[in-house]
């Protein structure tokens, strides 16, 4: 209820940049789809997370680069993620 109160308030804002942010998920969550085509090995899921996570501070400085942070933190996310799966998938 307070959320429909403070969209309205401050003409649905607050709305467009939430559903903005979302893209900050779906593109790395295509990136990773994409690379789990190419079946990468557990040292490669790895690499993966910690890139994301290293560019993650670099972008968060830069002053161009700070408006898509989310991007590689949100691949590693995913990355993580699917490294959970494929050591899931190795022991089953």
């Amino acid at each position: 209820m307070i959320l429909v109160i403070i969209i309205t308030i401050r003409d649905e804002t607050m709305l467009r940049r939430a559903l903005e942010s979302g893209w900050g998920i779906v593109v790395p969550g295509i990136i990773v789809a994409v690379l789990s085509l190419a079946d990468l090995s557990v040292d490669a899921w790895r690499g993966v997370i910690v890139l994301g996570l290293l560019l993650t501070p670099v972008m968060l400085y830069h002053k161009r680069w700070r408006h898509f942070v989310l991007l590689p933190s949100g691949v590693a996310l995913v990355g993580a993620m699917m490294l959970m799966l494929v050591n899931l998938k190795m022991m089953l």
